[in-house]
Parts: structure tokens; sequence; C-alpha cells
């Protein structure tokens, strides 16, 4: 029997109620992870605890759009990315911008729009920045999918999803050399990112036409600099410090990439983070 819009987001809304009732500590079949000290959160939730039937098949059916968004939605995407590209391990490792509990942290205030975001908006928010591509309507399937994987990951967490290994670790802002980051990037990123920062078949472009736009989050300096310190490079051949971070992210945010129209429009309410590299209509509040 085929299942409503509407009786598939009740089903997932039943499984979530249902994991947080069973859920206390983590399941079976899981592993965890500790970020800082802070605590563990869980990683891995084995496939058998996927539900049968229509439930189930969304779950699988979202997972392997994130894994494989470009070859699922082609229409939607615009670069060489896909979204296990910065939530690593299907989204589940901490400190990795793990979206485990990431269902149960909207709806949310994001001031970046100035408005109250459902899940739905921050999935599209990635659609347009970080994969330079165009919204998935609501009703779709494939926004269902993804919804539905990401009610699964956050069983057992219970609003607002505020857990250990949530985003990405706060960084001292450090003042950034480029030429520095050249060197570094030169002798520990282009391995696996290539020379020209344009990606390889192990890992995604970091600038130009390939990589994520202007208006991502992870064209942020700070935000790209904790993304490197806590993960990179991912076999941690090399372990950067704070410093290094700092420079091979300053210098990967510099390069050439994708703008983004609507950035301009951003934070209207003139109230931006520091690292914001482009000017917007409401400029910054003094």
């Amino acid at each position: 029997m085929r299942m409503t819009s509407a009786s598939l987001l009740l089903a997932v809304f039943s499984g979530l109620v249902l994991g947080c009732a069973r859920d206390a500590s983590p399941a079976l079949g899981s592993t965890s992870d500790s970020v800082g000290g802070a605590g563990s959160v869980p990683r891995v939730l084995h496939d058998s605890l996927i539900p049968e039937g229509p439930l189930g098949e969304s779950i699988r059916r979202g997972r392997a759009i994130l894994a494989n968004t470009k070859d699922s939605l082609p229409a939607h995407v615009g670069n060489n990315l896909r979204c296990f590209s910065c939530h690593l391990e299907n989204g589940t490792k901490s400190g990795f911008l793990t979206l485990v509990g990431v269902y149960s942290r909207f709806p949310q205030y994001r001031s970046r729009n100035a408005r109250v975001n459902l899940i739905e908006d921050r999935v599209n928010d990635c659609f347009e920045r970080s994969l330079n591509g165009t919204v998935l309507p609501q009703g779709a399937r494939a926004m269902q999918d993804i919804v539905a994987y990401f009610a699964w990951l956050s069983r057992g967490v219970a609003p607002p999803g505020d857990i250990p290994g949530v985003g990405l670790p706060k960084m001292a802002q450090w003042t950034p050399d480029t030429v520095r980051g050249r060197e570094l990037f030169a002798t520990t990123c282009t391995r696996c990112h290539g020379a020209d920062g344009l990606g390889t078949e192990i890992a995604p472009p970091l600038w130009g036409p390939g990589s994520f736009s202007i208006g991502a989050g992870m064209a942020r300096l700070r935000t790209a600099a904790a993304f490197i310190r806590q993960n990179m490079p991912n076999d941690r051949a090399v372990v950067l410090d704070d410093g290094q971070a700092f420079d091979v992210a300053a210098y990967v945010v510099s390069r050439p990439r994708a703008d983004f129209a609507g950035k301009v429009d951003d934070w209207p309410y003139g109230d931006p983070p520091p690292d914001v590299a482009y000017p917007t209509k409401a400029g910054r509040r003094q």
C-alpha cells in the first residue's frame, strides 16, 4: 500500500518518539565518539534497526541520496560535492558536522535569514549554497527520504538536540597567513585534494566550479579552520595546530569559487558573524 506524504511523516515522527522512549543509551551495535572530553554521541545505528516496509525503504533511500547526491538529483546539484563530503561517515561522526540529533534541532531560528526554519529549509539551504544547486520541493519524495534518514539517526535524541559532538569546536581567532597556508596546502593537502585543489577520486574539490559557493558555511574562515583542525588530513598522517589550520583555511577560502546571488540578503538585521567575507544589504550593525 502506498503511503501519502502525511502518513510517511507521521510514521517518521512516531518512530522518533518510540525511539526516544526505547533508546536512553546507544543502540545495540552502535559505537561512540568523544569530543574534547565533553561526552559521547551515538555514532552508528546498526542497519538491523531500520524498520521494515515503506518507512525503512525511505530511510535507506535518504542515506543513498546523501551519499550520491549528484547522481541521485542531478537537476538540483551544480557542483561535484555530495552531502557526505562534509558530513563524514554517513553523517554519524561527532565533530564532523554530525547529523545525529539534527532532526531534534528543528524548527529553529536562524539569524542568517532571520526567520524560523524547518528542517526542510535547512536541507534546501545546503542544496543552494554548499551544492551550488536548486531547492527541492518540500513535498518531494527525495526531501521526505532525506528527512526520514535524519529522523532515524536522531532516535533517542530529545529536542532541542543539544548533544556533545554537534557542529564544530569553537576556536580562538587567529590572524592567518595565506602564504603559509599555500605552503601547508602543498605539503599536506594536495595528495588527496590535488595540487590545483580541484579534487581527486578520493577527496572533493576545495575551490573552483566543482566546490561550495561563496555563500556556503564552509566558505567562512572560522568554520573552515575548525573543520580542518578537527578532521584534516583525514588519515591524520599529520596533525595541524590551530594556527596552521587557520592558515590553510584562509588560503582555501581565498581561492575562486561560485558566487551565490542571494548572499546580499543574508543577516537582514545587520548581525553577521565577523568572518563573513561579503557585504550584505543590511551591512554590519554598529
